[in-house]
């Protein structure tokens, strides 16, 4: 599929993750077999641009295109602002946040609160595509089911903003209200997509190269936006491209690629974050890598100890050390915890 001028490997996307998705994560993810990566969001005051947070996220170095940056705010004017500004420093896709429902973001009306409001949904939507349009940058959104379950007007949005330019609309199939709660459901991305020509992507407890082709084939969506199941397993995305191409699984990947892959990210980590912050910020990835191996938890409790780069990276060479010793591969595991009672059910009885 396309997105304006730019043509996508597959239809494996990255999702936008505050706190996540920042460079060396969205590079780890591309080279293991991710279509299309968004930033994670970047703020529209101007007054915070100059930080050392929102420098790191609108950091593109050396990343491989196309740049998708997502901006977040509730003023057409300053969104209209923010898009320009990163377009200024590299981005070639600008999304539209409407679709967070974190509370200190919901509050300022922002993220999946605008769809509270249509007429400021589609004032935002025009303002920033008329700054980016005469640049030649496409403009996409990103937006849940609905406020909540008695306000479900993803469908109405998604007109509108196809009307006013935007060239593809990502739906994660929850309302704001339920948050990441509940099973994803994918009945009202289905209604989007009938409802609109632009490509429609389908977000939401994606977790498995057979849910990826499952919902594809339930919404007809032109490709899945993939979030919490790539935390600690990156290469989902070749496993989902692969399982398209040939209907087998990839085998897990060697303990030995997993170790290299992750001590190339911790270093590109550190690079971008510094050490007092990089040390810290890389616990999360590693405790996701590690969470469901033998011995993980007790590692990732010793490993939150650790304050400086070099032990860091010592630590996790260690533990996959001792993880090759034991076995060749990576266990097939299921990510986080995100398979739901029905699936396991589903799976003991086939």
């Amino acid at each position: 599929m396309n997105i304006g001028p730019y043509s996508l490997a597959n239809p494996f996307f990255v999702a936008p993750m505050a706190g996540v998705t920042d460079r060396p994560f969205r590079q780890l993810c591309k080279k293991l077999g991710a279509g299309y990566a968004v930033s994670e969001m970047v703020t529209s005051r101007p007054d915070l641009w100059g930080t050392l947070k929102t420098s790191r996220r609108a950091n593109h170095e050396g990343e491989p295109g196309p740049i998708a940056v997502q901006i977040a705010g509730t003023e057409p004017g300053m969104m209209g602002e923010a898009a320009a500004y990163n377009i200024d420093r590299g981005a070639q896709i600008i999304d539209i946040n409407m679709g967070c429902p974190a509370k200190k973001v919901c509050s300022k009306w922002a993220g999946s609160a605008l769809m509270q409001d249509e007429t400021l949904a589609l004032s935002i939507v025009e303002a920033v595509v008329a700054v980016c349009a005469p640049r030649g940058v496409p403009v996409t959104l990103k937006m849940r089911t609905g406020w909540c379950q008695a306000q479900k007007n993803a469908v109405v949005l998604a007109r509108a903003a196809e009307q006013a330019g935007v060239q593809m609309i990502t739906v994660h199939g929850r309302t704001r209200e339920q948050g990441y709660n509940g099973q994803a459901e994918y009945d009202t991305i289905a209604a989007v997509k009938a409802a609109v020509r632009v490509p429609v992507v389908a977000n939401g407890d994606i977790a498995s190269p057979e849910k990826a082709l499952q919902v594809l084939a339930a919404t007809q969506a032109d490709a899945v936006m993939i979030g919490r199941a790539a935390q600690g397993r990156p290469w989902i995305f070749r496993e989902m491209a692969h399982f398209m191409a040939t209907g087998t699984h990839l085998a897990p990947p060697l303990v030995a690629e997993v170790k290299q892959l992750l001590l190339d990210h911790l270093q590109d980590h550190y690079a971008l974050y510094g050490e007092y912050s990089g040390v810290r910020t890389a616990r999360k990835h590693i405790g996701w890598y590690v969470k469901s191996l033998p011995g993980g938890e007790d590692f990732r409790a010793r490993m939150n100890l650790i304050e400086d780069c070099g032990h860091q990276t010592r630590a996790v060479a260690d533990f996959f050390d001792g993880m090759n010793a034991q076995m060749d591969r990576m266990p097939a595991a299921v990510p986080n915890g995100l398979q739901s009672e029905k699936e396991k059910h589903m799976e003991k009885a086939a």
